[in-house]
C-alpha cells in the first residue's frame, strides 16, 4: 500500500505542478525525472512497514548567564592557567554534563592545588553536580578557596549563590554581604555584587511583607 500512495501522490504532484501552477510543457520532462528520482529512492529507502515511534523529547539546558560570566571574568581575569579550566567546566555544563564539569576542575586542582579559583568553581561544579544543593564536598571546596584567599570577594559570592540556588536566601543574604565588603571600592565587581545584593533585599523585604 506504501508503494500506490507513493504514485497516486506523485501523480497529484505532477498534475498540480503542471496545471495548476501552470509550468511550461517544455519542464513536464524535468518534473518527471525529478518524482521518478524520489521515487526510487523510496524503494531503495523507504520501510512503509515499519511501526510507528513516539517522538522522542530533547532536553535542553538553559544557558549559562552572560552576566554571571563577566562578573567572573571581573574577578578573576580571564586569560590565565585557572580559568582555562573555568571555560572547560562551561563547556561541559551547557551541555548538559555537570559530573563532566566538576571533574574538570579538579582535573585542575590536580596540577594547581593552590588556585583559589579553581576551588571556589569547584565548589560551584559540585553543588551543580548534587542537584544545586551545598554537598559537603562543595561546602569544603568553598572553605579552601576562602583558607588561599580570605580577602577576596569570590568565594563568600559563589558560595552564596550556591545557597541561593538551593533556596537558602538568607545565607545567601549574608555571604553576599561580605562579599561585597570585601570588593575594593570602584572596582566593576564591587558594582555588581552590591546590585545583587540590592536586589535580593527587595525579594527579602516582599516576602516578609506578604
Amino acid at each position: 500500500m506504501g508503494f500506490v500512495a507513493l504514485l497516486l501522490l506523485a501523480a497529484a504532484a505532477f498534475a498540480a505542478m503542471a496545471f495548476w501552477l501552470r509550468v511550461d510543457r517544455l519542464l513536464w520532462s524535468m518534473l518527471g525525472a525529478a518524482l521518478c528520482l524520489g521515487g526510487v529512492g523510496y524503494a531503495w529507502q523507504g520501510r512503509p512497514m515499519l511501526d510507528a515511534a513516539a517522538p522522542q523529547r530533547t532536553t535542553t539546558t538553559p544557558p549559562i548567564d552572560v552576566e554571571e560570566t563577566q562578573l567572573r571574568d571581573s574577578m578573576f581575569g580571564r586569560f590565565s592557567g585557572d580559568t582555562a579550566y573555568l571555560v572547560a567546566a562551561d563547556a561541559m555544563t551547557r551541555s548538559g554534563n555537570d559530573n563532566a564539569a566538576a571533574r574538570v576542575v579538579l582535573g585542575g586542582l590536580s596540577k594547581l592545588p593552590q588556585s583559589f579559583i579553581l576551588w571556589t568553581w569547584a565548589g560551584v561544579t559540585l553543588a551543580a553536580e548534587a542537584g544545586h544543593r551545598v554537598s559537603p564536598p562543595a561546602l569544603l571546596a568553598f572553605q579552601q578557596a576562602a583558607r588561599l584567599a580570605p580577602e577576596h570577594p569570590a568565594p563568600p559570592y559563589y558560595l552564596g549563590f550556591a545557597y541561593l540556588e538551593a533556596g537558602d536566601v538568607a545565607k545567601t543574604r549574608t555571604l553576599w554581604a561580605r562579599a561585597v565588603q570585601l570588593s575594593p571600592d570602584g572596582t566593576p565587581y564591587r558594582t555588581e555584587i552590591a546590585r545583587r545584593l540590592a536586589l535580593l533585599d527587595r525579594l527579602i523585604a516582599a516576602g516578609a511583607a506578604r
